[in-house]
């Protein structure tokens, strides 16, 4: 029952009922509206901040699911990374060694992709670091199985070429040798027969009478033919390929010109005893990329392992070289 005021009249002597002007009453509402306004203001803003609406808890459920799943595809992407690992270790260390090829290098394997703004479309978002990390390790995983797919094909190619490869490596000894009794002079620091001094020699000295036939120990081409009455004498440089070469000096006579193909165990030249010699023998050096190495290492072709065992005994005893 609303409210009823009155107010006495001094000149009735009676108590009137006090009706409020419109203005008052206009008044009136409006505070009543503003209060309200406020209180719902405070009560939405509270509602708000503090509790979720149905449709805001149905999106965190779905925001809390991406999350995990973001989390097993980066478990997923690790493991798919170690097994890239893995095989990129073995196409280094077992299959590119096998076919005399050199390991991928890191730099490449690990190669940088695309540019600084690659990822600013997914930035922005409560969850864009996972979303990067996550772009991220794909591309690369990507780009380093790119490097490892074309790393196979090489390998897949080095296979097929296998054949022509093994007999292209120097295999055999360069002069008949059946009882390893021609081996005078061995690979590493040996005494100068003229100079007195200790001087590294970069191949082994087959002991032979001139005229003794000279083979070539692999398949290839001969690169340079050289005459000479100094240093080593008389040469041969034969290209095999796959980075190898080898090296035949103090020849007697040539067999063969430069730019002919050979064959292993072709006769190329003859033992002789020119340039800087001390008795008729054959240097014999084997080369891959460019660097001198043990051609012991290389008679795996004609070499029992008994015998091979014996050669290298025989390699570790101080000898003088005949050049």
């Amino acid at each position: 029952m609303a409210k009823i005021n009155y107010e006495f009249n001094k000149k009735s002597l009676q108590f009137e009922e006090v009706k409020p002007s419109f203005k008052r009453r206009l008044l009136k509402i409006l505070w009543v509206v503003a209060t309200g306004m406020v209180f719902a203001t405070v009560v939405i803003f509270l509602a708000y901040t503090f509790l979720d609406s149905p449709k805001e808890k149905m999106l965190k459920r779905e925001i809390a699911q991406f999350d995990l799943q973001y989390q097993i595809l980066n478990e997923r992407l690790n493991n798919a990374e170690m097994v890239l690992n893995d095989l990129a270790d073995r196409d280094d260390n077992i299959y590119r060694v096998i076919f005399e090829a050199e390991p991928i290098p890191s730099a490449i394997r690990k190669a940088g992709f695309g540019g600084t703004d690659r990822y600013s479309k997914l930035e922005g978002y409560k969850n864009s670091d996972v979303i990067i990390y996550t772009a991220k390790k794909l591309d690369k995983i990507v780009s380093e199985l790119v490097v490892q797919s074309k790393s196979f094909d090489e390998v897949f190619e080095m296979a097929k070429n296998k054949t022509k490869m093994l007999a292209c490596i120097p295999a055999i000894q360069p002069v008949s040798n059946k009882n390893l009794k021609r081996l005078s002079s061995y690979y590493g620091y040996r005494t100068d027969p003229i100079y007195k001094v200790k001087k590294f020699h970069e191949g082994i000295d087959f002991s032979a009478p001139i005229g003794t036939p000279i083979y070539s120990t692999g398949d290839g081409v001969v690169k340079e033919i050289k005459k000479s009455r100094r240093g080593y004498g008389n040469r041969i440089l034969i290209d095999h390929g796959y980075g190898y070469q080898t090296f035949y000096a103090h020849i007697h006579k040539f067999k063969v010109h430069k730019g002919q193909k050979i064959e292993r165990g072709q006769v190329i030249a003859t033992v002789g005893n020119t340039g800087k010699s001390t008795a008729p023998h054959l240097h014999y050096e084997v080369r891959k990329d460019g660097k001198a190495v043990n051609p012991i290492y290389y008679f795996f072709n004609d070499l029992t392992p008994e015998e091979y065992e014996t050669v290298l005994e025989l390699s570790t005893r101080p000898t003088q070289s005949l050049d």
